[in-house]
């Protein structure tokens, strides 16, 4: 039975008791250009201003990729062999829908369409089901299973499902500078 992601957010009430604010599932958002996959967000913070304490505090959940010091969470299901050759659709079409669903989602990821990307975060992966493959610009590979975390420090990299089942991972975002040299 797949894992159904669930979000469950604490927060205090008027006289400042701990209490939950929010409980629920949230729905996939889906785009052509990841044919298959189940995005779900699930919480952010503005860039620079994790806060605590607040009243009513409300996620940043776009862009996807967060700026210095912002965040984001999400789960992420990809589909079953998501590492094959798909139909390309039309690449405007693509792009408008990236751009209202899942703005800057594929800004950091190369042209030739091999998944390659850079981002200037650090990632925390986690995989929760299946199997997916992490590759490296050398074409090294490591293939996650349940229980795996990796620690993503802005290297070049893709992820890709091989297997007959899909994948659910989490990714925890925490937007960083990039140092040189």
């Amino acid at each position: 039975m797949p894992i159904e992601p669930r979000l469950i957010v604490t927060g205090h009430s008027r006289n400042g008791a701990a209490v939950f604010v929010e409980d629920r599932h949230p729905e996939p958002v889906r785009v052509q250009a990841l044919p298959g996959a189940d995005f779900y967000l699930l919480w952010g913070t503005g860039d620079g201003e994790a806060k605590v304490g607040e009243r009513d505090a409300a996620p940043v959940l776009r862009p996807y990729f967060p700026g210095l010091g912002g965040s984001r969470a999400l789960f992420l299901r990809w589909a079953a062999h998501s590492s094959e050759p798909q139909a390309v659709p039309d690449p405007a079409s693509v792009a408008a829908e990236v751009a209202e669903k899942l703005p800057g989602l594929t800004d950091p990821f190369e042209d030739n369409g091999d998944g390659m990307h850079t981002t200037d975060t650090v990632d925390y992966a986690i995989c929760l089901e299946g199997e997916l493959c992490l590759e490296l610009d050398d074409g090294a590979e490591v293939t996650l299973t349940p229980g795996t975390c990796v620690v993503q420090l802005g290297t070049r990299h893709a992820w890709k499902n091989k297997a007959d089942q899909p994948a659910l991972m989490c990714y925890v975002q925490i937007g960083a500078v990039r140092v040189t040299g």
